[in-house]
C-alpha cells in the first residue's frame, strides 16, 4: 500500500509540527512535583536587581520590589512558600509570580522587600516549604 501525497499536506504538517514546538518549547523545564508534606527543602537564593521594578513578570503580574513575591524555575506560579534565611532564622512567607534565577547554583530570587525582612545580604542559604 502506497500513501499518495495530496498538495495540502506538507502546509499541514508544517502546522502540526510548529504547534508542537511551540507548545513544548515554551517549558523551560519540568515542573516540581509537589509533595506538601515533605521536609524543608534547601536552596541558594539571590535578590532580584531594581533594574527589574516595573517590568512585567512570567505571572503577567508587574515585578514589585516591595512585595513579598519571588521567582523560582520550577514551582508552578502562585505558588506559596515559607522561606527561612538560614544564617539567622527570620522568616516570611511569599508567593512565586516569576521565571529564574538563571544562574547555575541559584535556585530562588528574592525581592528588595523579601530580602530586607529576611535580613538578607544578596546571596545565601535558605529553607522552604510549601504553605497550605
Amino acid at each position: 500500500m502506497s500513501i499518495r501525497w495530496r498538495a495540502g499536506r506538507p502546509r499541514l504538517l508544517v502546522a502540526v509540527l510548529a504547534a508542537a514546538l511551540t507548545f513544548l518549547g515554551g517549558r523551560s523545564a519540568e515542573p516540581a512535583r509537589l509533595n506538601p508534606t515533605a521536609d524543608v527543602q534547601h536552596g541558594l537564593a539571590s535578590y532580584y536587581g531594581p533594574g527589574f521594578h516595573g517590568r512585567a513578570t512570567a505571572s503577567g503580574r508587574i515585578f514589585d520590589q516591595r512585595q513579598m513575591v519571588a521567582a523560582h524555575r520550577t514551582l508552578p506560579l502562585g505558588t506559596v512558600v515559607r522561606v527561612t534565611n538560614l544564617k539567622n532564622g527570620r522568616t516570611v512567607t511569599l508567593r512565586v509570580i516569576d521565571r529564574g534565577p538563571y544562574i547555575a547554583g541559584r535556585e530562588w530570587d528574592l525581592t528588595g522587600a523579601t530580602a530586607e525582612a529576611l535580613h538578607f545580604p544578596g546571596l545565601g542559604p535558605i529553607q522552604w516549604r510549601l504553605v497550605g
